[in-house]
């Protein structure tokens, strides 16, 4: 490595989810057909948002920008964990390891204001109707991408700046199969503690202060929902019910993972499992097949290549 951070250490060797063969062929399986079907589904919804009209809403561009970066989490961590799984030695290289974490930490802060922007589409839509087109205006939806992707780079730049000058002259096994910073840390060569300290207080201020947000946002259309006994309650709670599961299996994990005082290693490693396969892949199906539109959608989206391949 260069001068510059005083850097012996080229590559960080993972010790992978598990030894047990079989068990890392059952992953291999289960993590493939996840990634797979992750990458497609999520890959309809922006294909379905962006080309048909009758889902230019603020709601869907929300949603079709949520499945945009959720083909950005599985990619960051998954083909490396599947590609692992074939190998006895796992191994990245510093650089790599760098990346996967700057990638994490924007992906994670895009999605949580994304999150509370889509719960603020829920809150409008709800509970001031008329208003709803004035107020979530195409200039509010960029306004709301911009900044979830600025938070996310300026966190993410955040979180990197504390390893910069850090010497990593020895130690060099994750105890993971990804890069994470907070165990990152704790190989340098020198005391870290009070660095580990300020980014868990920097990762777990921003993920509980979201999920509050969002918690105290749903309450509050909930009982505006409670209170009304039209028809369309039913809908806009269906609609509720979906986002309110995603958000839970979107920050129960991450939540545990940066504000558990002392994870087991092994339930950390599953839950981020869990975070980068099965929440993205789960995305999808809660929002297509609770939403009658998006399943309209899809469907007129694929009609001419069914009947072109009846055609020919």
């Amino acid at each position: 490595m260069d001068g510059g951070n005083h850097s012996v250490v080229s590559e960080f060797v993972f010790l992978g989810l598990t030894h047990s063969w079989e068990f890392q062929l059952l992953l291999l399986v289960f993590s493939s057909v996840l990634y797979v079907a992750s990458m497609t589904g999520n890959i309809l919804i922006v294909f379905s948002v962006a080309t048909d009209p009758h889902l230019h809403s603020p709601m869907y561009f929300l949603l079709a920008s949520l499945s945009f970066i959720d083909l950005g989490t599985c990619s960051v961590t998954s083909p490396k964990m599947i590609y692992d799984l074939f190998r006895k030695r796992k191994v990245i290289s510093f650089g790599g390891c760098i990346t996967q974490i700057f990638f994490i930490h924007v992906i994670g802060g895009v999605e949580m204001v994304l999150l509370i922007a889509m719960a603020f589409d829920r809150y409008v839509a709800i509970c001031k109707p008329l208003h709803y087109l004035s107020i979530m205006s195409p200039r509010m939806c960029i306004l709301f991408l911009a900044a979830a992707w600025a938070l996310g780079v300026s966190h993410s730049l955040f979180q990197l700046a504390f390893i910069v000058n850090l010497p990593f002259c020895g130690p060099n096994i994750l105890d993971s199969f990804y890069c994470d910073l907070p165990r990152l840390l704790r190989l340098a060569c020198t005391d870290t503690y009070r660095l580990q300290f300020m980014v868990t207080v920097n990762s777990g201020f921003i993920c509980v202060s979201s999920f509050f947000i969002l918690l105290i946002s749903y309450i509050f259309i909930l009982l505006t929902v409670w209170k009304r006994s039209s028809g369309s309650s039913s809908k806009a709670l269906s609609t509720l019910s979906a986002h309110i599961t995603v958000v839970i299996l979107f920050f129960g994990p991450t939540m545990f993972i940066y504000t558990w005082p002392h994870p087991s290693s092994q339930m950390d490693k599953f839950l981020a499992l869990s975070d980068a396969v099965l929440t993205p892949f789960l995305n999808p199906v809660i929002y297509t097949f609770r939403n009658k539109e998006m399943k309209v959608a899809m469907k007129r989206a694929f009609r001419p290549f069914v009947i072109f391949k009846k055609i020919s």
